[in-house]
């Protein structure tokens, strides 16, 4: 049953007032989201699904039949009844250390995650770009971006790639991929559709991917032969902050940076782009 003015109520009321209708096994993700509502506003779905010991599935169902759209928004909506801190403006003092400090913060947060990244799948993954046939690259919302700028940077590295902010276009390019061409998967959150159905299509041709993402445990690690973790640490979840890429940049700037190989550059002129529009730059 879904209200149209369900996103003004506390979910907690929400959960309670459609109990008794859901079924059994989405009980047991009210059941916990009730007794660890805290617990729960910091899970992804999948976390919050092996918590209440159900699959990914149950959870989304769970919030179709309660009234959301889906996880996300379920998610989102308990965060704000949680009264979150984080969500109001940054508590800096105006003093001369208060850019150090925002600077001092990321620092920390690259050197853990640098801590994290395990070295042995960081070589694996450079392996495979430098020895693949075509780099796909997948991302889609707010994390498209992404995936345009590093495309751009192996074209620069003399490394085939295909990338674009449309999820048509790239299950394109997935779907005419070769036995040798890699996927790379960019999502902080790790639970983005298009991009799960573009690891789920490469994985039936046999695909070998790459996943940057925020969540060891989530849809798009769990397609992934390799995963890059973009955090360093557990940290509250922040919708707002979750706009931010600058971890998820680190990783690829990191990946790149063990990528390049100044003989495959000069080998395929990949940098003659770079001449061609310096005329264009004082």
């Amino acid at each position: 049953m879904r209200s149209d003015n369900i996103l003004d109520r506390e979910v907690l009321d929400v959960i309670r007032e459609q109990y008794d209708h859901i079924f059994w096994a989405e009980k047991k993700v009210a059941d916990f989201v009730l007794k660890y509502p805290q617990k729960a506003v910091e899970s992804n779905v999948s976390e919050l699904a092996k918590q209440s010991g159900v699959s990914d599935a149950t959870v989304v169902r769970m919030c179709h039949h309660i009234g959301y759209t889906g996880y996300y928004q379920f998610r989102i909506t308990l965060a704000r009844d949680m009264g979150k801190k984080q969500y109001s403006s940054p508590s800096y003092s105006a003093n001369s250390d208060v850019v150090d400090q925002v600077f001092a913060e990321y620092a920390e947060t690259m050197v853990a995650i640098g801590n994290r990244i395990d070295e042995k799948t960081m070589w694996e993954c450079v392996n495979l770009l430098k020895t693949c046939g075509q780099a796909h690259l997948m991302a889609v919302g707010n994390t498209s971006p992404l995936a345009q700028y590093m495309g751009f940077r192996l074209g620069r590295l003399g490394i085939k790639c295909t990338y674009n902010v449309s999820a048509e276009y790239f299950l394109n390019q997935v779907n005419l991929a070769d036995s040798n061409d890699i996927l790379v998967a960019i999502s902080q959150s790790g639970c983005s559709k298009q991009v799960i159905k573009g690891m789920e299509l490469g994985k039936e041709k046999g695909l070998k991917s790459i996943a940057i993402t925020a969540y060891a445990l989530s849809p798009v690690s769990e397609l992934a032969d390799y995963v890059l973790l973009s955090t360093g640490k557990d940290e509250p979840f922040n919708y707002y902050k979750g706009y931010a890429h600058l971890r998820e940049t680190a990783v690829i700037d990191a990946l790149l940076n063990f990528v390049t190989n100044e003989e495959l550059i000069k080998a395929k002129q990949a940098d003659k782009p770079e001449f061609i529009l310096s005329e264009y730059k004082m």
